[in-house]
This record gives C-alpha cells, structure tokens and sequence, in this order.
C-alpha cells in the first residue's frame, strides 16, 4: 500500500514537471531509482532531508546562479547532490552548502527575493526527487564563466547560469569514481533512496521556510576514516592520449 501510494505520487510529480515545461527540455531525467527504489550498493548513508535542508538547496541555486535561468539553478543543486552522495563531503544538505570557503559569502543567511521562490521550490523539488542537470553529470566543482585558471587537471562538462563546471583528475589523469545515489536509514534499520524519503515526509511540495539554523554555517571536517571511503574504479580523464590505452 505503502509502495503504491509512493509510486503515485512519483508519477503525480513527473506529469506537473512535464506540465510546467521543466520536463520536456532535456534537462530532468526520470531516474530508475525514483520509481523502482533500487539502491547501488555502497551508498552513502546520509541523514533524511527537513525543511531547512531545502532551504539550504534553494539557496545555494539561489546565490551562485543566475536566478532567472532554471538551468543554472538546476545545475548548482546538482553540484550540491552530488557531493552529498560523496564519501569525503558532509552527510546532511545543510552540511554541505555550509562547508566554508565553498559557496557564496551569506549564502545561509542573506535574504532571498520572495518572487524567486516559486521557481526555487520547482527546482528544488526536482533534485529531492531525483532529477539531475545531464551536462554536469557527476561533476563535485563549479566557477563563474569567464574566469581561467592554469590548472591541467579540470576537466569542464557543462556551462549554465553564468557558471561553468568541471571534474577534477589525479597527477594521473583519472577522473574519481562515479558515487551511487545517497540513501536514507530509517528508524527500522531499512534503507531507501533519498527521494523516496522526501517524498513520504512531504518534503517534495512544501513551500520553502526562509529559516536556516544558525549552526549549520560551522565549518565542518571532512571524514577520513576508512570505512567512510567507498572503492570504485577509476576513470580516464577526457583528455588527449587517454581515451585509449
């Protein structure tokens, strides 16, 4: 019963995606996940998603993108999922947007427009439920367009919202391994993607609270023990000479 009405509500949330125009750009991709709740082992175990933590998301997209542009917006939460899903970044989303020296100076704390928060809480929505921005793929970095650097080991996928966003490889050239999606465990001991999740605690449609926690601005250390890290084999960067080897 449980599963049916979960799976109702998936499918109740992809035809309104595909109704505001959000679906049929290219840029939402329904996951096998969203609708089958399959779980890559070994994922990330990381805490439920509350109202702050989209907040949290919302912000992020808010104030290191172009606020106008859903791509840009949807390209920044990426970013913020998918270090969510990695192993040497915090557990919580709030966490990780809160990390020090790596978003916006404020972006926890200064204030949002309220006409920006409709289209905040749509995108939002998407990447709790799933979606990703295709281009950016597993991308963890992201700057502002225009900016060079003389780094040989970034390796850009995508350019959205005024951003541009990259991969970093070793001394090497590998890429690091593609993380499988984050999940959540519940008080059974059961573990469930996180989508699902947000989606039985009605987090998925709740209006956007304009509060944070102030302690989650705390600068945080990244976790080192071994049982933290999750092996995966390595990947070539895109670079010349290493397509084939």
């Amino acid at each position: 019963m449980r599963a049916d009405r979960t799976f109702r509500l998936f499918c109740l949330f992809g035809l309104a995606l595909a109704g505001s125009g959000l679906g049929g750009c290219g840029l939402f991709r329904l996951q096998t996940e969203l609708t089958t709740g399959s779980i890559a082992t070994p994922a990330k175990v990381v805490q439920a998603p509350t109202a702050a933590d989209k907040e949290c998301l919302a912000r992020a997209m808010y104030f290191e993108s172009n606020r106008t542009d859903e791509e840009g917006l949807l390209a920044v939460g990426t970013v913020v999922m998918n270090r969510l899903d990695a192993p040497a970044y915090p557990g919580r989303i709030c966490e990780v947007v809160g990390q020090k020296r790596q978003f916006a100076t404020g972006v926890l704390t200064k204030p949002v427009r309220e006409q920006d928060r409709p289209r905040l809480e749509k995108v939002a929505d998407a990447l709790l439920s799933g979606q990703r921005h295709e281009g950016v793929g597993p991308a963890l970095h992201f700057h502002t367009a225009g900016y060079s650097f003389p780094y040989k080991n970034m390796h850009y996928v995508a350019a959205a919202g005024g951003n541009v966003f990259y991969e970093k490889s070793d001394r090497e050239g590998y890429l690091p391994a593609v993380q499988p999606r984050a999940v959540v465990q519940t008080a059974s001991g059961r573990l469930m993607p996180l989508q699902v999740v947000a989606a039985n605690t009605g987090m998925i449609g709740l209006p956007l609270t304009g509060r944070v926690q102030p302690t989650l601005t705390a600068e945080y250390t990244a976790p080192t023990a071994p049982d933290l890290r999750i092996p995966g084999p390595a990947r070539y960067a895109s670079a010349p000479g290493r397509d084939q080897r």
